[in-house]
């Protein structure tokens, strides 16, 4: 995704109904996958792109403390 920090996203369709998964890699080889909406405009909303990176974020924390 343009303006993120390695967050992927994942486009489902089902019917006439299209769903965005974000993900990111850990390590390279485990996707993590995050948040997901239904999209209904071209633009992805910017606050679903700020709470993947806050997740990715608090993933990578939770990992270091470990």
């Amino acid at each position: 995704m343009e303006d993120s920090t390695g967050i992927f996203e994942v486009r489902v369709e089902v019917g006439t109904n299209i769903y965005r998964v974000f993900s990111f890699f850990d390590e390279g080889k485990l996707i993590i996958l995050v948040n997901g909406f239904q999209k209904k405009s071209q633009k992805t909303p910017k606050s679903e792109i700020e709470l993947a990176e806050k997740i990715k974020k608090q993933y990578f924390d939770e990992k270091k403390r470990k």
